[in-house]
């Protein structure tokens, strides 16, 4: 958040104000770092002590059931969203081309190979740092096929066990008939897993894991439900980073607790009615992933331009309305097969138009990312489809979430910059 206000106070009764905002962003950041400074620790211990055995799972993959199993959970895409965010993917991404792995296939996938192909890691700026070699790898195609194949990779160069879920794609409704195959393949991994972390199965645990995610889905819907407010106290930029917990820490309750500190200071916020951004007059939608190593140059553009990217599909990727404590594997295989990458465009459609009425969304951005086609929802007609429904401007800007060779600053700034203009000559 910048801790900007939306206008200059003009009286020194609102300068008290705007200081307790700053002090409570402050606390805010202090237990984003706790928070995650703690979830790196006690994966770095786990791998110098070889206990707990640590599980690699995709973000959208089965991590309360690893958690129940007794393993410690890390994630190759939060790996790769901090190689892309950190710039050091373009220097990676050619090692893994030079052993076979195409320019034209996901960029996590090719910046983390390059990254342990080279030994290079933000990770090891961290205090404590031990590479967490895995014990089992685990996937969910929910996302696309480049996470199994990313995971094989692996698993040929540890020789470890890969189990792997596969969901249906491009579904308008979930039906029972998915969820029983998508439970099942769940159910399915708990002898393998046990034998491999050489702990007994806990079903109480997966019940608590599963319930306290459900938790932590609904503070995190909380947090990006704020935005809604005029002005907006949080933007897309933001939340890309106030998403880690939700990402990495599902089935604790230290995410849970950060969420409450983050939710006191946004509405904080819009209590004293500061915005994210000085001065909103626009608010837009971002479709598709993030541009990661751009996310700053980005956040300040916007700004200047008083627009203010209010929401994205892909912060809301990690809501999980579906887990219910109770009953644990259906639930789990409802919620990661509800996942809006694997819907049908027609009910893609029919989420963001509500995206658009709940954030009063005045433009769409779709970042059309060269090596993520799953999460790049311009290329069949859908922006032009939208606008015909909705009335809401679009424009695509061409990109990619870790390859910056792919992508044009001065292209993508003319033309946002042309879109302001469009949207201000509407009004």
């Amino acid at each position: 958040m910048t801790g900007k206000t939306s206008e200059t106070p003009s009286t020194e009764t609102k300068q008290p104000e705007k200081r307790e905002s700053l002090v409570r962003q402050i606390e805010s950041r202090k237990a984003l770092g706790k928070a995650m400074g703690d979830y790196f620790t006690e994966l770095f211990e786990a791998a110098k002590a070889g206990a707990p055995k640590i599980a690699w799972c995709t973000s959208v993959g089965p991590a309360e059931l690893l958690i129940a199993c007794g393993f410690r959970v890390y994630y190759p895409e939060n790996h790769g969203a901090m190689l892309g965010s950190s710039r050091m993917s373009t220097d990676l991404i050619p090692l893994a081309n030079a052993i076979g792995y195409s320019p034209d296939i996901c960029s996590y996938l090719t910046s983390d190979v390059g990254s342990f192909l080279k030994g290079e890691t933000p990770m090891a700026k961290m205090p404590g740092y031990e590479f967490p070699k895995p014990d089992v790898l685990v996937f969910n195609t929910n996302q696309c096929r480049d996470v199994q194949d990313w995971m094989y990779f692996y698993h040929k160069h540890f020789n470890v066990p890969m189990l792997g879920v596969n969901t249906p794609v491009r579904i308008k409704e979930v039906t029972e008939t998915h969820v029983d195959g998508v439970a099942r393949q769940i159910e399915e991994m708990v002898e393998p897993l046990c034998e491999i972390s050489g702990r007994k199965f806990d079903y109480d645990r997966l019940k608590e894991a599963v319930a306290l995610s459900k938790t932590l889905t609904e503070k995190w819907k909380g947090v990006l439900q704020v935005a809604a407010a005029m002005p907006s106290p949080i933007n897309f930029f933001d939340s890309t980073i106030h998403m880690g917990p939700a990402v990495v820490m599902r089935g604790e309750t230290r995410p849970i607790e950060y969420y409450d500190v983050l939710l006191a200071e946004l509405n904080d916020c819009i209590k004293k009615g500061i915005g994210s951004i000085p001065e909103e007059k626009y608010r837009l939608y971002w479709e598709g992933m993030p541009i990661w190593g751009k996310l700053r140059s980005h956040s300040e553009m916007f700004a200047s331009l008083k627009a203010c990217m209010v929401a994205s599909t892909y912060c809301n990727s990690w809501i999980f309305d579906a887990f219910d404590g109770e009953d644990p594997f259906r639930s789990m295989a409802r919620a990661y097969t509800e996942l809006f990458i694997v819907r049908s465009d027609e009910w893609k459609e029919g989420y963001i138009q509500q995206m658009f009425d709940l954030y009063r969304i005045d433009g769409i951005l779709y970042h059309d990312a060269k090596t993520c086609p799953n999460n790049s929802n311009n290329r069949y007609g859908m922006p032009a489809r939208l606008e015909k429904k909705s009335g809401v401007p679009y424009i695509i800007v061409p990109g990619d979430l870790n390859d910056l060779r792919c992508y044009s600053e001065e292209q993508a700034k003319t033309n946002i910059e042309a879109f302001i203009e469009q949207l201000a000559e509407s009004r």
